[in-house]
């Protein structure tokens, strides 16, 4: 036999057996490169959900602040009918729900919803990074439950990633340990290492690795945009979605250097020697010193591996993943009192607001988020504190990706406020902050704090279908929907605007975003 075609036949009869054992699995069984795993069956929309499978080693011991290493082989069937347990984090948000086994640094596992009846389906998959600052966020989070878009047609993964001083922390002993002269960015590894894990089985669970959607909201959506301009990522992934947020502004990354000093001086204060006593703490302990309120937050690194280059340059020059993108914001990113303080909502309290934000730019602001009566000021102070917050760094993001990326943006702005709560708590006056990921994944029911009513119904369907659309075909349109144009290079940008009644129209403010851009660095 030519020896040219020995690793080809190789490879062509352990497929042949993977496909073979695939056909004789128990039910709910998925044969992945590393064992078969068993999942549930729901019983009321046949969906299959497979809980807590682990897609890399537990990143515990020597393994702590290391790049996510390969699981290890299991003989057997192994469950996968709970989650997993969530990254080491404090409880700092009240609006996440977790379902998963308790906290642990051991924290590695991804969730799967499948509609398929059996291997080799070949649907569209969808792939969400949680929200939460890099501080907090879980896969199993009740908001990110994938049943509703699976019954859609899609593959849906949630994925758990290290976070805080475990996901983000560098140091110089770090970078001169690691093979790739890097230190940081652990959580945004775990990610690819995801990833990576998708494109190698998620035909087992009936989907396509070529038709793979990362979907995130807030730090999710920052972590989306890192995928993007990281060369470690490319390939990995057909289309991005990104909800309020991006490393363009957002939780932007630091030079190593800085991110070491950073490491350094949190060692120094906590009296860590080394990274060996830094290592011999325990996770429970390490988060303590790291929760405290003057310890420093641990940013993203441009390390020279994951993030080779300023993103924003990198998304300048067209380096960055080219695909389709979905992305856009709420109303009400930020709460009007974020600027206007205490005051009263008045043309001349906002203007003082302003000067006191901007004192050697305030004229130039003014002229971009003015008010003529007291509405306009509590509109405009609304729209100035979240496009402080999120928005201007989301923008930034789906403006490089027009001019640069070579394939569609559709950018929506989402208005629908959520009702009011079952315990009588008012209607806000926007869309605030992470409020549409119940509507987008279709998991309003799942939420009993609010009084859902028909129009949130209504709402939900048409952003969930939009979204949904948008994973299997790279375009959000569809049968029964308002018409989402396109958004490209050297023409005016359109803005899906979503509510009740939804519909596209000419970006309202054109000139805010460029004003506010180069006003913000002076203002730090």
């Amino acid at each position: 036999m030519n020896k040219l075609y020995l690793p080809l036949l190789c490879s062509a009869l352990f497929m042949l057996t993977l496909s073979l054992a695939a056909e004789s699995l128990p039910p709910d069984c998925a044969q992945t490169v590393n064992g078969i795993v068993q999942g549930v069956t729901d019983s009321a929309t046949g969906i299959h959900i497979y809980m807590g499978i682990p897609f890399a080693a537990p990143p515990v011991g020597e393994l702590r602040w290391r790049e996510p290493q390969p699981v290890k082989n299991w003989d057997g069937i192994r469950p996968a009918t709970k989650f997993g347990p969530q990254a080491m984090q404090k409880y700092i948000f009240g609006d996440m729900v977790f379902r998963s086994d308790g906290v642990s640094e051991d924290c590695l596992y991804l969730n799967v919803w499948t509609p398929a009846k059996s291997a080799g389906t070949h649907l569209p998959v969808l792939v969400y990074f949680y929200g939460g600052g890099f501080m907090a966020g879980d896969g199993s989070e009740l908001r990110y439950d994938g049943e509703s878009m699976a019954q859609r047609g899609l593959v849906v993964v949630t994925v758990n990633y290290r976070l805080n001083i475990f996901g983000f922390f560098a140091h110089p002993e770090l970078t001169k340990e690691s093979p790739n002269h890097a230190s940081g960015n652990y959580g945004l590894l775990d990610q690819n290492a995801a990833l990576q894990w998708v494109q190698k089985n998620i035909k087992a669970f009936g989907g396509n690795p070529k038709r793979v959607t990362i979907d995130g909201e807030s730090a999710g959506s920052v972590s989306v945009s890192a995928q993007m301009a990281s060369p470690l990522s490319k390939g990995l992934f057909a289309r991005a979605i990104g909800e309020s947020g991006s490393l363009l502004g957002t939780l932007p990354p630091a030079p190593l250097a800085e991110a070491e000093q950073t490491g350094l001086k949190f060692a120094d204060k906590i009296g860590a020697k080394s990274l060996a006593d830094l290592r011999a703490m325990s996770a429970t302990d390490l988060l303590e010193k790291a929760s405290e309120r003057d310890s420093p937050r641990f940013p993203m690194t441009i390390d020279g591996y994951f993030l080779t280059k300023d993103p924003v340059e990198t998304f300048s020059a067209g380096e960055q993943a080219r695909v389709p993108l979905l992305v856009g914001w709420n109303s009400e990113e930020g709460n009007p009192w974020g600027v206007l303080g205490t005051n009263a909502a008045t043309p001349e309290n906002l203007a003082n607001a302003i000067r006191n934000l901007y004192t050697n730019n305030a004229d130039a602001i003014l002229k971009v988020y003015s008010a003529q009566n007291n509405n306009e000021a509590l509109q405009a102070a609304m729209d100035l504190s979240g496009d402080r917050f999120i928005g201007l760094s989301t923008w930034k993001w789906s403006d490089l990706q027009r001019k640069t990326g070579g394939k569609p943006v559709y950018r929506y702005y989402y208005s629908h406020p959520r009702p009011v709560t079952v315990d009588g708590h008012p209607q806000q006056l926007g869309a605030v902050h992470a409020s549409e990921i119940d509507y987008v994944m279709g998991n309003l029911a799942r939420n009993k704090v609010f009084a859902w009513a028909d129009d949130d119904y209504r709402v939900s369907n048409t952003l969930e279908t939009y979204f949904a659309n948008f994973v299997k075909k790279g375009n959000p349109n569809g049968d029964g929907l308002p018409h989402w144009p396109a958004n490209s290079a050297n023409k005016p940008v359109e803005v899906m605007h979503i509510d009740v009644q939804s519909g596209a129209q000419p970006e309202s403010h054109p000139e805010r975003y460029p004003v506010l851009e180069q006003v913000i660095p002076a203002s730090r």
